[in-house]
């Protein structure tokens, strides 16, 4: 999805790191409490220094519709999260993304037009009001108000098995409609004791997501045809090669892996179990990360006592999170102390109100 992120003024794309260090912290220092600045997990070192606190995605929406007293939450992440954090903050404050091009492939593999045609199919051919619709917390406004509006819910990585419980309850529903990432619903699938024929993937793409009247109406769970591009990376060859050199290591992965990847691991779980399931390992451990390599490597840095390595040996970034850097945060600082807000995040009030009825069914269930 493309996004306009104008060029930035020389002055912060020739500055040294020394230079930009000086210009952020003045900034902040000038702002103070009206000021919030997130910084998400898979962010770079030299931007997570100045975040007042990180997390994952929906974890700092929380905290910044806590910080009451800010005016200004700078979202240091991708467009859902900020998204996310307009929606559940208050009026009187505003969320500034660094730089608009920071978007998420996963979010973007499924578009509001996208999955209101595959409602639009879905009905020809089933009862969609047996259908309920699950997003990942990694999917624009949009889509969270869509499953809102259809009796629907948000799910993040670590409560998706008890949202899809819930979707799946007696006398709610006889489907779900899971999107945008398939990884994360198969997972979820094979752990709630559902088999590869209850699963369909559904192409967007394709008529009817590619599948006959007979597999739509014999699936429990239709997986959209999305993935994470960091996390489908890794692979059970890498798993082995770990397996090989540390027999006695620890191999923990994200849930949006491939299945065959979730299988081998000793523990799978968010980016929060994952730094949890780090910080409970016993001292001496060799542990083997399937996540974005940002976490992985503050991981290493911050547990001294462990060795914390990457399992893809090829340690590919999540590029769209990269782009937020020094020279983005400090003009949108800059801007704010010279009274431009630049880059804010508005969603529309009656999307934002159908998405926070998604996640307020979320918070309900979980």
């Amino acid at each position: 999805m493309l996004r306009l992120q104008s060029p930035l003024p020389e002055r912060y794309t020739t500055a040294t790191a020394d230079e930009l260090a000086q210009m952020i912290g003045a900034a902040k220092a000038e702002l103070g409490s009206r000021l919030f600045v997130l910084g998400h997990h898979y962010q770079r070192d030299d931007v997570m220094r100045w975040a007042d606190a990180r997390g994952d995605s929906f974890g700092l929406s929380r905290m910044a519709a806590e910080v009451t007293e800010a005016e200004f939450i700078v979202f240091c992440g991708v467009h859902f999260m900020a998204e996310s954090a307009d929606v559940l903050t208050g009026a009187h404050q505003q969320v500034l993304l660094p730089d608009l091009n920071a978007g998420c492939s996963m979010a973007d593999m499924a578009d509001i037009e996208q999955v209101e045609d595959a409602w639009d199919e879905l009905a020809q051919v089933t009862d969609v009001s047996r259908i309920i619709p699950i997003t990942y917390m990694n999917s624009s406004a949009a889509l969270k108000a869509f499953v809102g509006r259809h009796g629907g819910a948000v799910c993040t990585s670590s409560n998706a098995r008890a949202v899809l419980t819930w979707a799946l309850e007696a006398g709610r529903g006889d489907m779900v409609l899971f999107f945008p990432d398939q990884h994360l619903g198969r997972n979820t699938g094979y752990e709630l004791g559902y088999g590869a024929d209850d699963m369909k993937v559904w192409n967007p793409r394709l008529a009817l997501g590619g599948l006959s009247d007979f597999e739509v109406k014999a699936s429990t769970l239709l997986l959209w045809k999305g993935h994470c591009s960091v996390h489908q990376r890794f692979r059970p060859e890498h798993v082995t090669a770990f397996r090989a050199e540390h027999p006695d290591g620890i191999v923990m992965v994200h849930p949006e892996c491939a299945h065959d990847v979730v299988e081998m691991a000793d523990l799978v779980g968010s980016t929060d179990n994952l730094i949890r399931g780090v910080a409970a390992a016993p001292s001496g451990s060799v542990i083997g990360v399937a996540t974005e390599i940002h976490l992985v490597k503050r991981l290493d840095d911050e547990t001294p006592d462990k060795t914390v390595v990457c399992l893809d040996p090829l340690i590919c970034p999540c590029s769209t999170m990269s782009r937020i850097d020094p020279p983005h945060l400090a003009w949108i600082l800059e801007g704010l102390v010279s009274g431009e807000v630049r880059n804010r995040i508005q969603v529309d009030g009656d999307v934002a109100a159908w998405a926070r009825v998604a996640l307020e069914r979320m918070l309900a269930i979980t």
